[in-house]
């Protein structure tokens, strides 16, 4: 029988296989990181796709308290009464690996949970780094405290990541479904800094948004965006225009969500190049400076 730790290793090579991963740093966050101290006591709810109703899971307990149970891609209850889950651990990991977060860099969460994927992006920021993790569910956000209160580099706020204003950042990833990248996040990002959100599509009755990962990095004056994956997520119930989920699903139809360049900023007339657009904010096929 597999001890803990070779349990977390093993764990730590099959996403590095699942979902490519490049950060070796990364790995070494995966295999030492004790996803079990975020879940609270098992045994655990291991969520599965609940075949008669898209984008909702079933749980099954698992046999035991044996954190060797968690150590496998699968998505772990942290409130299955509201179906809410420890994210899938090969989409998190290839978010994070996406950012290509340093050692030194300021790294903003939003949407953190209850912290595990906070505590790996601050494991790859190291000691020199600064992450700021924001929580707007209360009773998450405490639950992340805790968890994260050993990590001196991490601060947690409980409140609305769609409002907060963190500063100067490296890096942010957004945990959440929007509908385009907001001006508080594209304004915090550094010469070089990344930006990687959900862009999504809703339905009415159903908290789970579906679309794509959208990675904005800036450029001196210039925001490159760039399609990353596809992604289904629950909805932020702030900061999205849902008048352009019609406009998102007509970008995903005709294929210009994966001719995006750019991200632009400030009023403009809309035109074909535009993918989808608002007033202050158009994803773009154009190289466009971002103003």
């Amino acid at each position: 029988m597999l001890s803990v730790e070779a349990a977390r290793q093993f764990y730590a090579d099959e996403i590095r296989t699942v979902a490519n991963l490049q950060s070796a740093a990364l790995v070494d966050a995966l295999a030492s990181i004790p996803r079990e101290a975020f879940l609270g006591p098992g045994p655990w709810d291991l969520a599965t796709p609940d075949p008669r109703r898209p984008g909702a899971v079933v749980y099954r307990k698992t046999p035991d308290a044996n954190p060797r149970h968690i150590y496998h891609n699968v998505l772990v209850a942290i409130d299955a009464s509201r179906e809410l889950n420890n994210g899938h651990p090969g989409t998190l990991a290839a978010c994070l690996d996406a950012l290509n977060l340093a050692p030194g860099e300021t790294f903003l969460h939003v949407g953190c949970g209850v912290g595990y994927y906070t505590a790996i992006g601050a494991a790859m920021v190291g000691g020199a780094g600064r992450v700021v993790a924001v929580e707007i569910d209360a009773q998450l956000a405490e639950r992340a405290k805790r968890n994260l209160s050993a990590i001196a580099r991490v601060a947690v706020v409980a409140g609305d990541g769609a409002t907060f204003e963190p500063g100067p950042c490296d890096a942010i990833l957004v945990n959440a479904g929007f509908t385009h990248p907001l001006p508080i996040w594209l304004d915090s990002l550094k010469d070089g800094g990344r930006l990687l959100l959900p862009i999504t599509v809703t339905s009415p009755g159903n908290p789970i948004g579906a679309g794509g990962m959208l990675l904005v990095t800036r450029e001196a004056d210039h925001l490159r965006a760039q399609p990353v994956m596809p992604i289904a997520i629950f909805a932020s119930p702030t900061g999205r225009e849902d008048s352009l989920n019609a406009v998102i699903r007509q970008a995903f139809a005709t294929g210009n969500w994966f001719r995006m360049k750019s991200v632009r900023r400030g009023h403009h007339v809309k035109t074909d190049a535009c993918c989808i657009h608002t007033e202050g904010v158009c994803l773009s096929q154009e190289e466009t400076r971002a103003g």
